[in-house]
């Protein structure tokens, strides 16, 4: 890590699984907060979040599929109509086997799950997939979201590594997500972006996901991209989607029809 990080418990009750969790990231456990690292793991009951002791303009991120948010989008998100939904082919063929192999925060497995999928998902960073795995955990206490998150499954790993290691066509869809490189521009970005630009940083190796998607996918690949970015791998899609910030490129391999 090019960045010092800490995981700080303060409750006697969670000390085993703060211990077990902390040797398993290889990090420092602390039950002192005042350290001064830049980013710190904090577990209590709550749940785990990450933050920045020295920054309480930004406050803590923690996955949490139970938010406000996520619960109106469930509610009134507008279904099969979504954006993402379009894109993956809801339209067209229902419950889908999707492979989301940057799952970063969760927020569009959870959408897909929410609408009938099943969604493997992958994140190589092993905070991130802490951060996940604390969400899905946290998520059984809720019997509405525990429905919905039945239908996602995390692996931490590389996603390369991952998907060539299985079989031609495993998965209906294969969506990816990766890190793009900062603008520079100063327009505020969400709290996850702020985190994971310190933290992750860019996927150096974005462009290389494409091929091993292409061939792990029955029906297409899906890429998420900022409106006015490159192609990934400068890979012209089948055809793309665009909104008002983002655009979905999607690779067709085969017709959902």
């Amino acid at each position: 890590m090019s960045y010092r990080l800490e995981l700080v418990c303060t409750s006697k009750t969670l000390l085993s699984q703060a211990q077990e969790l902390a040797e398993r990231l290889n990090v420092v456990l602390s039950t002192n907060t005042n350290h001064g690292n830049e980013l710190s793991l904090l577990l209590d009951e709550g749940g785990l979040s990450l933050l920045r002791p020295d920054d309480k303009s930004l406050g803590a991120l923690k996955i949490d599929f139970n938010d406000g948010a996520l619960t109106w989008r469930r509610n009134h998100g507008g279904g099969t109509g979504q954006a993402v939904a379009k894109a993956v082919g809801l339209k067209q063929k229902k419950q889908l086997n999707i492979l989301d192999a940057t799952a970063g925060t969760g927020t569009d497995a959870f959408v897909l799950a929410t609408l009938g999928c099943q969604v493997t998902m992958l994140e190589r960073h092993p905070i991130v997939a802490a951060l996940l795995e604390d969400a899905l955990l946290r998520a059984a206490s809720e019997p509405e979201v525990h429905c919905i998150t039945q239908h996602m499954t995390l692996h931490q790993g590389s996603s390369i590594d991952f998907m060539k290691g299985q079989a031609e066509n495993s998965y209906d869809v294969v969506f990816l997500d990766p890190m793009f490189p900062h603008s520079g521009k100063k327009a505020q970005v969400k709290k996850s972006m702020q985190y994971f630009r310190d933290m992750v940083g860019k996927d150096e190796d974005a462009d290389a996901l494409l091929a091993p998607a292409l061939v792990l996918a029955n029906y297409r690949v899906v890429v998420k991209r900022p409106k006015k970015s490159p192609f990934l791998n400068n890979q012209t899609p089948s055809f793309s989607q665009e909104g008002k910030a983002n655009r979905f490129d999607i690779y067709v391999n085969k017709s959902m029809k």
